[in-house]
């Protein structure tokens, strides 16, 4: 069979259907107290953003929860940055283009919170005093005004069975195989096993 493709809204709702009434208007542009208990449980974020040619990227973050998050009023939230890869990939693009998707997750449940809006970088301000985590402030901050906020039901999760430890199947080499393979040719699998051990972790702030 030749490939279909989809090419207009109009074929796109004739094949998923329109969403219902509860589903179609539950996008808001201010948090609420439910969605401010949310991010402080939550710790764990996927910020998506995309270049002023709209090639695009999504970078996670982590934090213990009620550290990764810093809520200055019901539409402005701001994300911390600790030390990384250094690529930076995100923020290069915020630099040209604001608009950020950001979907933050609670292990074990289902549902995610979705905020969508327009992102600035900032590079130090008082509120990083609170964002402090074992003695560190944040690198940078990424403060996003709210355009759209509102929470994502639990299907792909269901489907996934991405909570249940009973189904996860990990056969894909560790990480120091995959760096030797791909990145790290120049190491050997004896000093890549040794950075990606206990030293690791202990360099996360």
């Amino acid at each position: 069979m030749a490939e279909q493709q989809i090419t207009t809204v109009d074929e796109l709702v004739r094949l998923i259907g329109v969403p219902l009434p509860r589903v179609a208007n539950k996008v808001r542009s201010t948090l609420h107290e439910l969605d401010r208990q949310w991010l402080a449980a939550s710790p764990f974020c996927l910020v998506a953003t995309a270049d002023e040619t709209g090639a695009c990227d999504v970078s996670p973050k982590g934090d213990p929860p009620g550290q990764l998050w810093y809520v200055f009023n019901e539409t402005t939230i701001a994300l911390a940055e600790r030390p990384g890869n250094r690529r930076a990939d995100g923020y290069k693009n915020v630099l040209v283009n604001p608009h950020v998707g950001l979907i933050f997750l609670i292990p074990g449940r289902g549902e995610t919170l979705r905020i969508n809006g327009r992102a600035r970088l900032v590079s130090d301000a008082p509120f990083f005093d609170d964002m402090i985590v074992k003695g560190h402030r944040p690198i940078l901050a990424l403060v996003v005004e709210i355009e759209e906020i509102f929470h994502h039901c639990a299907k792909a999760f269901l489907r996934s069975q991405l909570w249940r430890p009973e189904t996860w199947l990990d056969p894909v080499p560790s990480r120091p195989v995959i760096a030797k393979t791909l990145d790290a040719q120049d190491q050997t699998l004896e000093e890549l096993t040794a950075y990606y051990g206990d030293q690791y972790s202990n360099k996360l702030y």
